[in-house]
């Protein structure tokens, strides 16, 4: 046997020697581990369902392309089909299949003999890999996954479009099934196969759940580590998105928003004002009172028919930037108008403008708040900000005042029974999907004790601090102009 054959047949005798020696790339444990597990169950035709969950950015994504390259590359004397699903065509699934061409591209035993069959099929030999959308609408019925099924962002993927249009795909051959992603909520396709995947291992023994979270990935990796660690400061440890996709924690996909921990967190730390402090600085935040229903037509936004326009007046605190890297803001002085007409209702606020003098207006510019927008942006055209909700914007914005919240970074020194209990009753539906939204409120036709309807609009004005929170803050400082010790243009020799 020639050096070259005896040098190929080793680089591909197993998968890490195929990836470090082939590519030059040397794969982390929590990659290996789950990779073998996946190997085995093809190899030996057990038709596992093997569920991988790694937290967000360790390199998922990477052990799954470099596995796929794996087996093209071991099965191409065979006719055989790998099927690859992702949430979204553009750009999960496009992002990965530019993944596996570099791949295919780098390995000296793949670089010469890969093909594009078309713009989703990728082939070494007679092997096929196959790209697929796992969007809801896609069409995906005739494919055929003889080797394996890889499931990527499961959290993301309707369990029914699974059940029906995927898993048939390796009934054939009883392929092995590989169900991978990011922990979210417990109504989600990830959930249910890893549930699943606990059950049979207690039964047989087999391992089929490998998941691992920041805390497993920062052992062999130090800047992820630090980068998680600035990340829990930025957001808290207890936020949604820190839960989930770093440390692998599933939440709730319907609860109350502010929890008593949220409640506590919130708590004032001084007294409310009444005016303007001398070099405080200062924001307006408006809610508008009737959002427009007709033009947003969304389900499950919150109490739309409020009646009053709420407007939160918030202390910017930028002495934590040198520690936190962004203000503490504090909720001093809550005013609001029920039941009339924006006119008047600017008028107030222009009077208080005048007064607070406020660096930003923050007013919310749907429907009916565009009148009051307007008039605010044309008096204040440098300091208004108009904000349009709709369902995407109003999630980034829960998402981003909940962030504020957890870091300790909101304190509401004004706090009424009325804003508790618009708190206490505000919950949160975490939706099935790549976009993550999270819908959230005071339902509608929630009743307090006196049997008063409960609204949101309080809650609203105070969220607009995560659009506040998006502004660059710095702390000013006095201009000091350096004299040089000596001229240093004077000892030079000019030539012309």
């Amino acid at each position: 046997m020639s050096t070259l054959v005896q040098t190929i047949k080793n680089i591909s005798k197993t998968f890490d020697r195929f990836t470090e020696r082939g590519a030059g790339l040397k794969m982390y444990f929590y990659q290996l581990e789950p990779a073998e597990a996946i190997l085995n169950s093809i190899f030996n035709n057990l038709g596992l369902t093997i569920v991988i969950i790694i937290s967000r950015q360790a390199g998922k994504d990477e052990m799954i392309v470099n596995l796929i390259c794996y087996l093209l590359n071991l099965f191409a004397h065979r006719e055989i089909g790998i099927v690859i699903a992702n949430p979204t065509y553009k750009p999960q699934t496009i992002n990965m299949i530019d993944r596996l061409e570099n791949r295919l591209k780098s390995n000296i035993l793949t670089r010469a003999f890969w093909k594009k069959r078309s713009d989703f099929m990728r082939r070494i030999g007679q092997a096929t890999a196959s790209f697929l959308s796992a969007d809801k609408e896609a069409n995906v019925v005739s494919a055929v996954a003889s080797k394996g099924l890889f499931i990527n962002e499961a959290q993301d993927v309707l369990p029914s479009k699974y059940d029906k249009d995927f898993k048939p795909m390796v009934a054939s051959t009883n392929a092995t099934r590989v169900i991978m992603g990011t922990e979210w909520t417990n109504n989600t396709l990830l959930a249910r196969e890893e549930d699943l995947a606990i059950e049979l291992q207690k039964k047989d023994g087999i391992r089929r759940l490998f998941k691992y979270n920041a805390d497993d990935v920062r052992k062999v990796n130090k800047a992820y580590g630090a980068f998680v660690d600035n990340e829990v400061r930025t957001l808290g440890r207890q936020h949604p998105l820190i839960k989930t996709q770093y440390f692998c924690e599933r939440i709730d996909a319907v609860a109350g928003m502010f929890n008593a921990r949220r409640l506590a967190l919130l708590q004032g730390d001084q007294v409310a004002q009444e005016e303007a402090q001398p070099g405080h600085i200062y924001a307006f935040l408006v809610d508008v009172a009737g959002m427009d229903e007709a033009m947003l037509e969304l389900e499950g936004l919150g109490n739309l028919g409020r009646d009053k326009t709420t407007l939160s007046i918030v202390d910017i605190d930028l002495s934590s930037l040198d520690i936190l890297q962004a203000p503490i803001y504090r909720n001093v002085k809550r005013m609001d108008w029920h039941g009339q007409n924006h006119v008047n209702v600017f008028g107030a606020l222009s009077a208080l403008a005048d007064r607070w003098n406020p660096q930003y207006i923050l007013i919310d510019a749907t429907g009916v708040g565009e009148g009051l927008w307007a008039m605010s942006e044309k008096k204040y055209p440098t300091r208004t900000i108009g904000i349009k909700f709709t369902q995407q914007t109003k999630s980034e914005i829960g998402y981003g005042y909940l962030g504020i919240i957890e870091a300790g970074r909101f304190r509401d020194c004004c706090q009424t029974e009325e804003v508790r209990e618009q708190y206490t009753n505000c919950t949160s539906e975490i939706l099935i999907g790549p976009a993550k939204t999270m819908r959230w409120g005071v339902k509608d036709g929630t009743r307090g004790k006196d049997g008063q309807l409960i609204h949101d609009d309080y809650i609203l004005a105070d969220a607009l601090t995560a659009e506040l929170d998006k502004l660059e803050w710095f702390v000013q400082s006095e201009t000091h102009i350096i004299q040089p010790e000596q001229d240093i243009l004077a000892e030079m020799d000019y030539a012309y």
